[in-house]
């Protein structure tokens, strides 16, 4: 891969780490309120980890779909470059 290639190849996927992190405060002000509105105005110790908990299963859980959906795109491509 040429050098040209691997800058565009990183500042893509800066840029899309960087919206990425622009939605996921978007996200969180979001379910922040939804949270205060569910245990009301003063934030407590238990729900502030209620909280921490659900977005990490459901963040665990993207990582893995992604991942495994970017491993099969990897295998087709391997191997439709073997035939």
């Amino acid at each position: 891969m040429s050098l040209k290639a691997e800058v565009i190849e990183k500042v893509s996927a800066l840029l899309a780490a960087a919206f990425g992190l622009i939605a996921a405060l978007a996200w969180n002000g979001a379910i922040q309120e939804l949270f205060a509105q569910i245990f009301g105005d003063q934030s407590s110790l238990v729900a502030m980890f209620v909280y921490a908990i659900v977005v990490t299963i459901i963040a665990v859980i993207a990582v893995i779909l992604i991942g495994r959906a970017a491993g099969k795109a990897k295998a087709e491509d391997e191997a439709a470059g073997r035939r």
